[in-house]
């Protein structure tokens, strides 16, 4: 039987350490994932659920943005995807009786923990300027209300409409479409804080701002580099790709600031070796300093050009462009500064050399931890070069892996969310639907927030998401978010966006991937797009937590005809009845979907063209992938000072917090915790188990504080530190971002340590 959501805060100002695990997944695994289902959903529907979960005929987890492979298993999810799927599918309900008895005052001190589970909301509510309570609203008043502001805006430019990655294409495509219409590229999305580096990167470099590999890919690879990533925690599923790479021979080097559990050893639940011995699948284990990855590849470089036939001449002559510049770069690093910045010892990286050149196909996966500095775009075109050297991109069963956070980011960026369109894509939108689309670029998070805090912007929608905690420089966020005139969220579930207000504020309650989506036009589903560029169908199947509850594009299409008026042309009343007719305008608008209707009904959908991986065609400026030779940057600490990266916990997905525990790194109970190498916990004399607040420290001179966490001596690499977002987000200066990017370096933190007033 379901349980009741918590009534108070659970203490988490002492959390209990014990010893990290060395192995993920097994019999552990199964037991959490099956505790934590049913508190939310009952055994019943637990069952009923999670069989669909990833599914060909049921529905896309609305976790992380790992493909499914071709021949799946029953149960083809893992334990954090299971938390995901529990979370929307629970029998919990925030109804309008929670709001009258709960002020946002008090809600607005409840942890982010909390609110996520009191459960599903269940009716569009509204609160009023001045108010203190949300109070229930009819979907027609709510769409005057959003109305209401925005057509009184001086300027469609005052707007801001956020997108998370959790939004189907159809929805995705319907709201670029309304923005555009309404006039305003102000179209950021949390790509902006997790992956735009490897975007921009990856664009530049070899035509193409995505990964270039497919699953069978890994599988053939003889070497995989898994850098700045966890996949035991934030891509579960991984794990089992990389256990079957190893079966067939391949090799796994992982570059990581921490060790973690998932890449030392993998005990797959669903096999009898498995739940015994497991997989080990780290092969060589690189522990980096911060930021050092791109120190790292330069020197690896340097070492494949002074190696005598290591190079793929012919590759490089035929398909490349800059080599020679990005050679004599190359040529000029050193062991010495390489080894400072990166922390490694020298035979670690003489022993990854022989293991690259040992290997014909070669993979490069990577994550966060890669693309949330200062230097990530640099960092990353480091990668690109080492690929581009030996010829692994355009190969079977090598290339360019950059693994997306959520289940359809990607695909949203491929709708059109972008605040910086390219002029090619807005061409196509104007000849499909005959206006002129605005031309100037819009405001990415970073930009966004800096203008709802200056003023300049007033109306600020989210589809879906939890901007105020995923955002950088909580203060700033959050002052910035309360000066706009109307906040208005499409959510699943209450979280800190709902209780951080501009002076109106709205939540529209809609469906999740796991309810049925019925409208006139009959029963609907929706597509997304995994990591790899797979495309595929999304259909739901428990009835809707609410009657009150509107689809994403239901919402986007009443709001886009009360807001355009009757006159406007674009049939909004046909594409909410039938999401084929979306579907059919994507096709005519978007590279890659023709036929979309007829090929997404091809049960596992279907692969997107891809000019390098398939063709080895490479559509940049030069008409070549193009070799680069930035300088190298690493970040260079002042005494006395950690360089602090901000993680999730095993019981987190993004800025959603499942429970309260991190049993791989031994964490439980709490997650104010800051993991430091106990050689540097000596020299600054912070004991395990003391309390230190986490000071930031940035050219502007300002003190952003983080207080009362718990000291854990734990194997980071040294001078490097760790702690969860989005605690640690208040860390983070908004202005400190990624060159080329504008990515929040949210992965290079200078803090110190001081000893809290309450230890």
């Amino acid at each position: 039987m379901a349980t009741k959501p918590p009534q108070g805060d659970p203490v988490q100002d002492a959390p209990k350490v014990a010893e990290r695990k060395r192995t993920a997944a097994g019999l552990p695994a199964i037991g959490h994932t099956l505790r934590m289902a049913h508190q939310q959903m009952g055994v019943k529907r637990t069952a009923l659920t999670l069989l669909s979960v990833n599914q060909k005929d049921g529905f896309d987890c609305p976790g992380c943005a790992w493909p499914e492979p071709e021949h799946r298993h029953r149960a083809e999810f893992c334990e954090n995807g299971a938390k995901a799927v529990a979370e929307e599918a629970t029998l919990r309900r925030v109804t309008p009786e929670f709001f009258a008895a709960h002020p946002v005052s008090d809600l607005a001190r409840r942890s982010g923990y909390w609110l996520g589970q009191q459960g599903r909301l269940t009716h569009p509510m509204y609160l009023p300027e001045g108010a203190d309570h949300y109070e229930p609203v009819s979907w027609e008043r709510a769409f005057d209300i959003v109305a209401g502001e925005l057509t009184a805006l001086s300027s469609p430019d005052e707007a801001v409409f956020y997108t998370s990655g959790r939004t189907s294409n159809e929805a995705a495509f319907l709201y670029q479409l309304f923005a555009r219409k309404l006039g305003t590229n102000n179209l950021p999305d949390c790509s902006n804080m997790c992956h735009e580096s490897s975007g921009s990167a990856l664009s530049e470099t070899i035509g193409v701002g995505k990964g270039s590999v497919l699953l069978e890919d890994l599988y053939r690879a003889d070497l995989i580099v898994v850098a700045g990533q966890n996949p035991g925690t934030n891509h579960p599923r991984m794990l089992s790709a990389l256990e079957k790479a190893k079966a067939n021979g391949a090799r796994v080097v992982s570059v990581n600031p921490l060790p973690e559990a998932g890449l030392e050893r993998f005990k797959n639940p669903q096999t009898p070796k498995g739940l015994t011995a497991g997989t080990a699948l780290t092969d060589l284990f690189l522990q980096i300093r911060i930021g050092g990855d791109q120190a790292l590849f330069r020197l690896l470089n340097k070492l494949i050009l002074d190696t005598p036939g290591a190079v793929d001449e012919e590759f490089v002559r035929e398909h490349t462009d800059g080599f020679e510049e990005f050679a004599r770069a190359a040529r000029a690093a050193d062991w010495e500064p390489t080894l400072a910045a990166t922390g490694l010892a020298r035979e670690d990286v003489e022993r990854f050399l022989r293991m690259v050149l040992d290997s014909e196909r070669i993979v490069v996966c990577w994550a966060m931890g890669l693309t949330q500095h200062k230097h990530s775009v640099p960092m990353i075109r480091e990668i690109v070069n080492f690929l581009l050297l030996r010829g692994n991109i355009g190969r079977p069963g090598a290339g360019v892996c950059p693994v997306r956070g959520h289940s359809n980011v990607q695909g949203d960026r491929t709708m059109g969310i972008f605040e910086r369109p390219a002029p090619a894509f807005l061409d196509s939108l104007e000849r499909e639907f005959g206006f002129a689309p605005p031309r100037e670029h819009g405001y990415d998070v970073v930009r966004a927030i800096r203008a709802l805090r200056d003023g300049e912007a007033k109306v600020f929608f989210a589809m879906g998401g939890n901007f105020v905690s995923a955002s950088p420089d909580t203060e700033v966020t959050e002052a910035a978010m309360r000066r706009a005139r109307l906040t208005v969220h499409v959510s699943t579930k209450l979280n800190r966006s709902h209780v951080v207000t501009g002076a109106r504020a709205l939540i529209l309650p809609t469906l999740g991937r796991t309810e049925r989506d019925l409208q006139a036009g009959g029963e609907q589903f929706v597509t997304v797009e995994d990591s790899m560029g797979m495309v595929h169908a999304s259909r739901g199947r428990l009835e809707p937590a609410s009657p009150h509850l509107l689809s994403e594009p239901a919402i986007v299409c009443r709001l886009a005809r009360r807001v355009l008026g009757a006159e406007d042309d674009v049939p909004w009343e046909e594409f909410e009845k039938d999401y084929a007719a979306v579907r059919d305008r994507i096709a005519r608008v978007v590279p890659g979907f023709e036929d979309f209707n007829a090929r997404v009904a091809h049960p596992g959908g279907f692969a997107l063209p891809h000019a390098p991986r398939d063709e080895r065609r490479f559509p940049t400026t030069t008409g070549k992938a193009n070799f680069t030779a930035a300088p190298v940057e690493y970040p260079h600490l002042p005494e006395g000072r950690l360089l602090l990266q901000t993680l999730r916990s095993h019981d987190q997905y993004n800025t959603t917090v499942y429970g309260l525990d991190d049993r791989y790194r031994g964490i439980r109970n709490g997650r104010r915790v800051v993991l430091v190498n106990p050689d540097d916990a000596r020299e600054l004399k912070l004991a395990d188990g003391s309390y230190v607040d986490l000071v930031g420290e940035w050219k502007d001179g300002v003190e952003r504080r983080a207080p009362g966490f718990r000291v854990v001596h734990y194997p980071t690499a040294r001078g490097c530190a760790a702690a969860y977002y989005p605690e640690t987000n208040v860390l983070v200066p908004l202005d400190a971002t990624a060159d080329v990017s504008n990515t929040p370096a949210s992965k290079s933190v200078v803090v110190r340590l001081e000893q809290s007033a309450t230890d």
